[in-house]
């Protein structure tokens, strides 16, 4: 199914933030797969003809797309403060790194219990200061995309231990349970399931649907 959109209506610019694009990008071409939860992919040449709509098509079927993913761009002072802060270009490298463990908490802007979770949550970023093997950060998960992981609500917490486990915290948002979670590396709480190879070779093969 293709739609076109009038960028001009004022209605509309709600459209333009959701793919990350500014008034000035277009005309321009998105697709979005459906049943990869809203996967956005965007053209390879920024010019936009018949030619270049037709090899952005089949280059999606044909699975050799990679997801347009959206970031803000990086404070210089993302690591001034006791919590860090995270986008989509800094997550990797900070979260899967090794010799620490890292608590994200994925928020949004207009969420209230996020809003209620910053003071105490800014208490926990100074409980592990001086910790160098603990990383409290924070995403703005409205602004930024992970091919990786995906987040349905506000506030969602993870625990990246370093031994590679994933564990989503479901418990009392209190610094006293949130710190022991910290400490026991997500003690008492299930593993977050990591996509198996057979997922990842589904996930690559072609598209028989948008």
């Amino acid at each position: 199914m293709s739609v076109a959109i009038d960028t001009d209506e004022d209605d509309h610019q709600r459209i333009l933030e959701f793919f990350g694009m500014k008034k000035e990008e277009v005309p321009s071409a998105r697709l979005i797969a459906l049943e990869q939860d809203m996967a956005k992919y965007k053209p390879a040449s920024d010019e936009l003809n018949a030619n270049t709509v037709e090899e952005f098509v089949q280059s999606f079927f044909a699975g050799t797309l990679k997801q347009h993913l959206l970031s803000e761009t990086l404070p210089e002072d993302w690591a001034a403060k006791p919590v860090k802060v995270l986008v989509a270009t800094n997550f990797d490298e900070v979260v899967f790194d090794s010799n620490k463990k890292v608590l994200v908490e994925f928020y949004a802007p207009w969420c209230g219990h996020c809003k209620q979770l910053v003071p105490m949550y800014e208490k926990l970023g100074e409980h592990f200061e001086k910790d160098e093997d603990v990383v409290i950060a924070k995403i703005d998960a409205t602004a930024n995309e992970l091919e990786h992981t995906k987040v349905t609500s506000f506030p969602t917490i993870k625990l990246y231990t370093k031994d590679n486990q994933v564990r989503e915290y479901n418990g009392e948002r209190t610094l006293a349970a949130l710190t022991k979670f910290v400490e026991t590396d997500g003690e008492g709480s299930e593993p977050v399931p990591s996509v198996s190879e057979e997922e990842e070779d589904d996930e690559a093969a072609p598209r028989d649907e948008l």
